[in-house]
């Protein structure tokens, strides 16, 4: 008994020790809340690149897989609806690397509906891939492409 009590009072002294050092820590600046949500957009979109990489690969003749076409149109359509989640903290004014235009603070609707069109386009995509029909799929992989470039003509610093 005397060495449970020992055991539970060490675990009450390091678990108050730990959140009093948790507790003390100042909050993050507004500079690095604008880093971190800069760091968060890029891993998104670092996702859904991965995912696209494949399909670009097959429209442009690399041999068809549609398991592949179909798990990663998935995967897009799933991550599509993070991206105005995701661009929702305006780091406008501060000193952060990014792509992101301004305006996309502007226009929160349109920006979010762009992300939604990414998400129908995917899944349709991903569906036609289901199917096994490498033509139907690719038909429609000039959408799926298109929303990703409607979004970066509109909001995105053209890098090209």
């Amino acid at each position: 008994m005397k060495k449970k009590i020992a055991v539970m009072s060490t675990i009450a002294i390091l678990a108050s020790g730990f959140f009093s050092a948790v507790s003390a820590q100042d909050p993050p600046t507004p500079e690095q809340q604008a880093e971190a949500a800069v760091d968060t957009r890029k891993s998104v979109f670092k996702l859904l690149r991965f995912n696209l990489i494949p399909l670009v690969g097959m429209a442009q003749g690399a041999p068809f897989d549609a398991a592949l076409a179909e798990r990663n149109g998935r995967r897009i359509a799933a991550l599509a609806p993070m991206i105005p989640d995701v661009m929702a903290h305006n780091t406008r004014g501060f000193d952060v690397e990014t792509t992101a235009l301004d305006k996309i603070w502007d226009n929160q609707s349109d920006f979010a509906s762009k992300a939604q069109a990414l998400v129908d386009n995917a899944t349709a995509f991903a569906d036609a891939a289901a199917t096994g029909d490498r033509g139907a799929t690719l038909g429609t992989f000039r959408a799926l492409g298109g929303s990703c470039g409607n979004c970066h003509d509109d909001y995105r610093v053209d890098d090209d």
